[in-house]
């Protein structure tokens, strides 16, 4: 694991990272958010928590600044969340603040090759600051060094990337799937057959996730892990996956732990397999909390480990305060993930509501990293990035 605290000016340059004329990293973290979010106990070990290489930093240009996203996939409802809160809220926001010319967006459909030349091109293009989406940790280094060169941050959402030269956005997803994995195992008593469904194999965001839900289950040596799949984060391939297996699979099968943005199609093939209605872990889905609003029994908790909108929207105020000099302390900078009790969810869903509704539920921006209060510890030189003049 590596090791808390500052890093010194040699130890940032034998990293290749510029020498910063002010000191921060994790020892300028309040202790409280270190324990929680930064434990070494319950954070991927890969995770990279050294101090940010853009303590110093300023935009080579003044606002309005043209934005790339490079994002690796469309294909499922998450993606399409993130991008609705992105037309329709993000972009007219910032564009009124005078703080934004316009976003690029590219898609590279899980190609790390195609997402690689896209990031080139994006700043070849030049924009001003590129975020990518939910991909592989280290594929995309060298061009997260290109863009440095040339003045251009890259901000990863959702997963991190281990170059030191980029900025890592997300919720601790191995304290998350931690979070998951003993849930479940609680939730059936702590013996039985468990199976897990993963995202997408080798993005940062699915891989940690897994590893915090095997180390919970590990906990309980009754429980044994009799099915792993992968759900691709898509609820049709999560589904498939999960029906395939559960024909081929006729013993018992006790609880099912799987990563958001699958588990509506998973419950659709619980319910259409003719199986009692063992306990899935439920992400954010408004299907699949529909199902547990009209089965108030059915499970005690649900984990929001990625709201898409805010997700998109605390990574986005990130990259704003770091274009203005504001000089994030640490390369991740990482939110809780937060448990959702049976009183919220009736409050947030009509009774009527519908399992077919693959939109999903937020928990407010404020709520996922961005409120000032919070965010503000993350900075060198916080400051309200919406009342920013240059």
């Amino acid at each position: 694991m590596k090791a808390f605290g500052k890093l010194t000016l040699a130890l940032g340059l034998a990293l290749g990272i510029a020498g910063s004329a002010t000191a921060a990293g994790l020892d300028d973290i309040p202790q409280d958010i270190r324990d929680r979010l930064y434990n070494p106990n319950m954070i991927d070990p890969d995770q990279p928590i050294g101090p940010s290489a853009y303590i110093d930093w300023k935009a080579k240009n003044p606002p309005p600044w043209t934005i790339g996203y490079a994002s690796s996939y469309a294909g499922n409802t998450w993606r399409a969340a993130v991008m609705n809160r992105l037309n329709n809220e993000i972009i007219p926001k910032w564009q009124e603040l005078g703080l934004l010319k316009e976003v690029i967006v590219t898609q590279s459909n899980l190609n790390d090759s195609v997402q690689i030349q896209q990031i080139r091109q994006l700043v070849d293009q030049g924009v001003d600051a590129i975020i990518v989406c939910c991909s592989n940790p280290t594929a995309l280094n060298q061009s997260v060094k290109y863009a440095y060169d040339r003045g251009v941050p890259v901000f990863s959402l959702t997963g991190y990337l281990t170059s030191p030269y980029s900025i890592n956005a997300s919720t601790n997803y191995q304290l998350g799937g931690y979070n998951l994995g003993k849930w479940l195992a609680d939730e059936i008593g702590g013996k039985g057959n468990v199976m897990v469904v993963q995202g997408i194999p080798g993005t940062s965001g699915s891989d940690s996730q897994d590893r915090g839900i095997k180390a919970a289950l590990a906990e309980y040596p009754d429980i044994k892990i009799v099915g792993d799949v992968a759900g691709m984060w898509t609820d049709q391939v999560a589904q498939g996956e999960v029906q395939k297996w559960l024909a081929t699979n006729p013993g018992q099968l006790d609880g099912i732990v799987v990563q958001s943005a699958a588990e509506l199609g998973v419950l659709r093939a619980l319910l259409q397999s003719g199986r009692d209605m063992i306990p899935v872990a439920i992400g954010g889905e408004i299907g699949a909390l529909c199902y547990w609003r009209q089965n108030p029994d059915y499970i005690s908790a649900a984990w929001q480990l990625w709201p898409p909108g805010d997700e998109f929207e605390l990574v986005w105020n990130i990259m704003m305060r770091t274009l203005q000099g504001q000089g994030p302390k640490v390369q991740s900078i990482l939110v809780d993930p937060i448990k959702i009790d049976l009183a919220t969810v009736e409050k947030a869903l009509p009774a009527d509501c519908v399992m077919d509704n693959d939109q999903w539920y937020e928990v407010g921006v404020e709520n996922w990293g961005s409120d000032p209060a919070f965010l503000d510890n993350f900075f060198v030189n916080p400051a309200d990035p919406t009342a920013y003049k240059p």
